[in-house]
């Protein structure tokens, strides 16, 4: 018997590029966390948490989803991103309490220094993500308000600097406070800033130009 499969006539046409980049921005936050585990020392002087590499790519993204999609999606998308983030956090805690084999014994260590860390590492991130994506995508309805639709960069740039300000600021207090010298602490700011403001100027402000491009050509 063949069954001819159709959309429901009732339900709304799906978003392909909203769907691709809401995916895309809830991975990259997982996998930022997931590598803020480890610290990276640059000369023995400078530190900064590995999820800096790839934490300026969802806030280019939240770029994107406000300048085209507003600010109440956006919005939305950062509290299913933040969702996302705990749902990981449950399921990978539930395993640290699951026995395992002597001869996995090494392996479950491994585990259990990886995952072990994380609450605290999503809880700095939680605080940081929703203070700084919240503030980022109301800083850039707020420059278009008063600039118009000319000059994406300005918008860009300058709301990401206040999200990273905030962002990397309660990120490295509740994360390493206690774990870290001070001096380590302002030194991982310093550095995160910096260098989320520079892969914001030379990577993600251009990528934006392009995903606009192609999303308004899409629509």
């Amino acid at each position: 018997m063949n069954v001819k499969l159709q959309n429901n006539k009732h339900a709304a046409k799906p978003d392909f590029p909203l769907l691709c980049i809401t995916g895309v921005m809830i991975t990259l936050y997982v996998v930022s966390n997931i590598m803020a585990v480890k610290l990276v020392s640059v000369g023995g002087v400078c530190w900064f948490d590995a999820g800096t590499l790839t934490f300026p790519l969802v806030y280019m993204l939240g770029d994107v989803l406000t300048e085209h999609w507003g600010y109440k999606t956006t919005r939305k998308i950062i509290w299913l991103s933040f969702s996302c983030n705990a749902l990981a956090v449950l399921c990978t805690t539930v395993g640290l309490w699951l026995p395992v084999p002597e001869y996995q014994a090494d392996i479950a260590q491994a585990y259990s220094t990886l995952f072990g860390l994380m609450p605290r590492i999503i809880i700095a991130s939680f605080v940081g993500f929703l203070a700084g994506e919240l503030s980022n995508a109301w800083t850039l309805i707020w420059i278009r308000n008063k600039t118009g639709h000319r000059h994406l960069w300005m918008r860009t740039i300058g709301s990401s600097v206040v999200g990273f300000a905030l962002d990397t600021g309660l990120f490295v207090v509740i994360a390493f406070a206690g774990r870290a010298p001070v001096i380590d602490l302002l030194s991982m700011f310093a550095v995160q800033f910096c260098f989320k403001m520079l892969v914001e100027t030379l990577l993600s402000t251009p990528m934006a130009y392009v995903l606009l491009y192609f999303i308004r050509k899409l629509h």
